[in-house]
């Protein structure tokens, strides 16, 4: 690359740094990528300044930045963050705030992690899971009796009203789909209202934010509560949100989860992000919970007043879980920082106890030392044993 092609391209990059610095690092962060890759020194150096000359027009302010990033797929913009000197936060290297220290509790709930321009930059550079999108059967809604049926039209109208208000028509019917999702999926509570207040009866856990942050204190407005409400009715009647189909998590694209990595993300619709659980979990034939026909009677003044966090004294985090059980999550003080902490759910399986763990290690440990002899079990009648001949068995 010769000085003087070189020049002007630097002497704008200074102008436009003052104004738009942090896209200014992404773009140069990109061309510092491509620059690295190259096999051979000068040519391919020159035809990235090129490109990106001929890209921007010789504009590197935010409309030239602008038309660089354009050009560029999730993954390349996730390298160029990587290397972008201005942002040297930990999340974009995806690790959550506190990582050193983090215990997860639970099932993954739909509460705020990062927030703000990081949480938007990570978001852009999660791609959509490839085969993410599974379709969903229509919801069977057979309410025991008038008082259920209402019952669950109001706990699911709150959820679309509460969470999706201004959203346009489709990203209500995705947060409605999520939570007729969840009663059919066996992680969770086989009703309406269960799905909606599940842990809002404790300090914390909530998985709807509105059912313990006080939002029920506000009345509703009328307009947008009505049609929140045919929202929910027509999904009850089996009506499908095809877009995010199987989805059970989503969260605006303002802010970013940290479960949000270890499950598959299907799309955004509105604000809104959606996510799916990874494998077979999330199939279509894995929502298999018949909804239970009958709904819990909801006290909503008492969720309408924001639940208060108590945090009880700890030395250690092992000592804070000391008799807990699998998904339970405490609210505590360790050092002077209150944590939340919990033992990590297994998706519905069993958690084994300690005294269950080193039974199981020490019949491993006997095992590997040879003092458990190897059993053979007599072969089935009508079956004539061969002898097997060890291949590649090291001489000893």
């Amino acid at each position: 690359m010769t000085l003087g092609r070189l020049s002007p391209l630097k002497t704008t990059g200074r102008r436009a740094l003052g104004a738009a610095p942090a896209a200014m690092a992404v773009t140069l962060a990109a061309m510092g990528v491509a620059m690295s890759a190259s096999s051979t020194p000068r040519p391919d150096i020159d035809r990235t300044a090129e490109a990106v000359a001929r890209a921007t027009g010789g504009d590197l302010g935010p409309n030239g930045l602008a038309a660089v990033m354009a050009r560029m797929d999730a993954g390349q913009l996730a390298v160029a963050r990587r290397h972008d000197p201005a942002l040297g936060l930990p999340e974009l290297y995806s690790l959550t705030p506190g990582w050193e220290s983090l215990t997860l509790g639970g099932k993954p709930s739909l509460d705020q992690g990062v927030a703000g321009v990081a949480a938007q930059q990570l978001n852009a550079a999660m791609p959509n899971a490839f085969g993410a999108l599974q379709p969903a059967l229509p919801f069977v809604f057979r309410p025991a009796d008038e008082a259920s049926r209402q019952r669950a039209l109001r706990c699911l109208t709150q959820a679309v009203y509460y969470e999706a208000a201004l959203e346009p028509t489709e990203g209500q019917e995705g947060v409605a789909q999520v939570v007729l999702n969840r009663v059919r999926d066996p992680n969770y509570p086989a009703s309406v209202c269960g799905v909606v207040y599940q842990g809002a009866e404790r300090t914390t856990g909530c998985q709807f934010s509105f059912t313990c942050d006080g939002s029920l204190a506000r009345g509703p407005v009328r307009w947008a509560w009505d049609r929140a409400e045919r929202v929910a009715a027509r999904a009850l009647n089996g009506h499908v949100a095809e877009r995010v189909g199987t989805a059970t998590h989503y969260h605006a694209d303002y802010v970013h989860p940290w479960w949000s990595p270890t499950l598959a993300k299907i799309t955004q619709v509105g604000a809104h992000i959606f996510y799916r659980w990874k494998g077979a979990a999330g199939e279509t034939a894995a929502f298999v919970n018949a909804y239970a026909g009958r709904e819990p009677s909801i006290d909503e003044a008492r969720f309408a007043k924001p639940r208060v966090l108590l945090a009880t004294a700890a030395d250690s985090v092992e000592a804070a879980l000391e008799g807990a059980k699998s998904g339970e999550l405490r609210t505590v003080e360790i050092e002077g920082q209150t944590r939340v902490v919990g033992i990590a759910s297994l998706g519905g399986r069993r958690q084994a106890s300690k005294e269950e763990i080193a039974a199981i290690n020490e019949r491993l440990k006997a095992f590997e030392s040879g003092a458990v002899p190897t059993v053979t079990a007599p072969p089935p009648a009508g079956v004539t044993p061969m002898a097997v001949e060890e291949v590649g068995k090291p001489q000893g």
